[in-house]
């Protein structure tokens, strides 16, 4: 078997340097929480968790419910599908023992010190700085840098803001459990209502199709991202990598590639 990779997180956007990886003939795992909690689900392998396998894009990623199997891990990489881990700490990184490491999680902080034998760990978006905390950084903020691998310094500080129109974000009026119908690349009109929580509606700010929300019985505190509207209003938008996965993802290979001790290993 190839050199394995270690992805820590199976949102949308590890999921789009998930599907770059892969489709590059790279031998991944993807490490996760017990209960997720991406909102764009359809293209999320952390979705794999709940569902036990979920497919993205033709590719198909397993859960794995217990990190120490590794029988189970190598029997899904034999077959070219993702295996998804019940493993929030990345322990699977001290058993299968990576070439590399890409944290993915986008925790938007400084990563927790973990022990690993990795020759480049890659740390996407805020929170890392090169050589520091990790060995390289790749840029998640939209604009020029997108993509752009850092190997000394950090990426773009959190805006706190989100990127394009910020009233397509849905977020939790008050702590409470996320109850809804509503189903990813749905249309929905402007005031139509997509969600309630703790007896509060969350409706549609204008007309699109809803992009991504929440799995219903999920727990949101008070201005927690529950969901995304997107007023292309393309449904088929809603099946696919975003672009900004995509660009990272080439971030992503190209760090690997650049360091000629990983680049000799990758495919060996």
């Amino acid at each position: 078997m190839a050199s394995l990779i270690v992805i820590r997180g199976g949102g949308d956007l590890a999921s789009g340097v998930a599907l770059r990886m892969h489709r590059a003939g790279l031998s991944l795992v993807i490490t996760e929480l017990a209960q997720p909690l991406a909102v764009r689900r359809s293209v999320a392998f952390a979705e794999a968790i709940y569902e036990g396998r979920v497919t993205i894009e033709g590719v198909e990623g397993r859960r794995v419910d217990d990190p120490a199997d590794s029988l189970s891990t190598l029997n899904i990489l034999s077959r070219r599908q993702i295996p998804v881990l019940v493993d929030p700490d990345a322990h699977v990184a001290g058993m299968l023992h990576p070439i590399a490491i890409v944290d993915a999680r986008m925790t938007k902080q400084e990563p927790e010190p973990m022990s690993h034998s990795a020759l480049i760990y890659i740390g996407l978006g805020p929170g890392f700085r090169a050589p520091n905390n990790c060995h390289a950084v790749v840029e998640t903020e939209r604009g020029h840098a997108l993509g752009r691998v850092i190997w000394n310094g950090t990426a773009q500080d959190d805006s706190g803001q989100p990127q394009g129109n910020p009233d397509r974000i849905l977020r939790a009026p008050a702590d409470g459990i996320v109850e809804s119908e509503a189903k990813i690349g749905q249309a929905f009109e402007a005031g139509s209502i997509i969600a309630v929580i703790a007896g509060q509606t969350i409706t549609a700010p204008f007309g699109g199709v809803l992009r991504g929300i929440l799995r219903p019985g999920t727990f949101a505190e008070r201005g927690m991202k529950i969901g995304d509207i997107d007023s292309r209003g393309d449904a088929r938008l809603c099946e696919t990598a975003s672009d900004k996965a995509i660009a990272v993802g080439g971030g992503v290979l190209e760090a690997l590639l650049a360091r000629p001790e990983v680049r000799s290993k990758l495919w060996a």
